[in-house]
């Protein structure tokens, strides 16, 4: 048995983040979007066929042509021609029935498994704004097609994991008003043969990274399941509370208090007098200083977080270097819900706490001030002292 996973989009809506990673490599707790659904399909197929595009040397490199029991297999998708696209790039590899699944969410094997009993499946989820999905178009308990970002609040939302068979090759796509082959459109096709498409609701979990801030809420998810593991070093007067994973190598320093749950990687220096409160994780080889607090967070690896520094509801890349005092602020005055620019449009997180997205690579100066929703591109800098109440990108330019 195969599947396909989709990973050759650039995601420019997770920038700052994707300029210098594909999204399939984001990580939480350790682990990437890619590997966390390798994981789910090991013991439902054999073969995993990654559709790569957008740095596709880092994926290649990363999990190489095997993954646990799973062989794996890379096609380049050299024209970004939308999901039917992709999926036409692998179709001379593929046999009988296969599983297809957008490469930017996380997925659960069990409920993998239920779809997979079908000939034809969709996976799906009710949803209260349905206008930000494809729609599973339902009559006589089958789908008949997915219509995208209908006009309505609530239904039950197409989340990109589909079962299909190999005679779907032999229907033909045409391309979308946005002038790309729907993956989507097979499922029309399908009902218009007379052929039953089923589906199936989430029943275990599923998280979409549209924007950066969505690596949140996936982190407290899982990191809320894991159980405490300490491998490292704990000085007497230090305290930890709750589940908390120590790595490897890593000293937590005399004073810190970790307020679980919370994950910390292999050799990392902690403290000494440090606060680490609930739903943080942090990478490897990370120095967090004295006297600083993170909270709901997540932390890249071989990151420093200076002495007197406050992070808050935000996500750090690889390669950080806080200065001394930094600050990052997570609640607007008015406690409205923070904003954020994505692509040039002002988007509304739904976060009423959100601090910062940094990426892989920025300095800050000592005691700089980062205001909530704010984003900093990679290898960026600020000043000792500066007040950052705009996206610092690339070039110097800031909306």
């Amino acid at each position: 048995m195969q599947a396909v996973i989709f990973a050759a989009g650039k995601s420019t809506r997770t920038y700052p983040l994707t300029l210098t990673k594909p999204k399939p490599l984001l990580e939480i707790l350790g682990k990437s979007v890619l590997k966390h659904n390798l994981e789910q399909l090991d013991g439902i197929v054999n073969e995993v066929i990654i559709i790569v595009g957008y740095k596709k040397e880092q994926i290649i490199e990363k999990f190489g042509n095997s993954f646990m029991s799973l062989k794996l297999r890379y096609i380049e998708q050299k024209e970004l021609n939308g999901t039917g696209g992709a999926l036409i790039c692998a179709k001379e590899f593929l046999k009988n029935k296969f599983i297809v699944m957008n490469g930017d969410d996380y997925f659960s094997k069990k409920d993998i498994e239920r779809c997979f009993k079908h000939e034809f499946c969709v996976l799906g989820k009710k949803v209260n704004e349905l206008h930000r999905f494809g729609e599973l178009v339902i009559k006589d308990n089958n789908i008949i097609e997915i219509k995208e970002k209908p006009q309505k609040k609530k239904g039950i939302a197409n989340i990109g994991l589909y079962i299909f068979n190999d005679k779907i090759f032999e229907l033909h796509l045409k391309k979308s008003p946005r002038k790309e082959y729907e993956v989507t459109d097979y499922i029309k096709l399908l009902s218009n043969l007379g052929k039953k498409v089923n589906y199936e609701l989430v029943e275990d979990y599923w998280f979409p990274i549209t924007y950066p801030w969505n690596l949140l809420d996936a982190n407290e998810f899982f990191i809320n399941n894991l159980k405490s593991k300490n491998r490292g070093i704990i000085e007497k007067g230090a305290t930890v509370k709750g589940n908390v994973i120590i790595g490897k190598n890593t000293i937590v320093k005399s004073g810190s208090y970790i307020e679980g749950p919370v994950v910390i990687g292999d050799n990392c220096k902690i403290g000494p007098n440090c606060y680490l409160r609930q739903n943080t994780s942090i990478g490897s080889n990370c120095n967090i200083g004295n006297a600083v607090e993170i909270k709901n967070s997540i932390i890249g690896n071989n990151t420093c977080i200076a002495h007197l520094s406050y992070v808050g509801d935000s996500i750090v890349g690889e390669n950080v270097n806080f200065g001394a005092g930094t600050k990052i602020a997570n609640l607007r005055h008015d406690n409205l819900n923070v904003k954020s620019f994505v692509k040039g449009e002002l988007v509304d997180t739904l976060r009423r706490k959100l601090g910062a997205i940094l990426a892989d690579g920025v300095h800050t100066g000592i005691n700089t001030s980062i205001n909530p929703g704010r984003k900093i591109w990679p290898n960026k800098t600020t000043l000792p002292g500066e007040v950052v109440n705009r996206d610092i990108q690339w070039f110097q330019i800031t909306i």
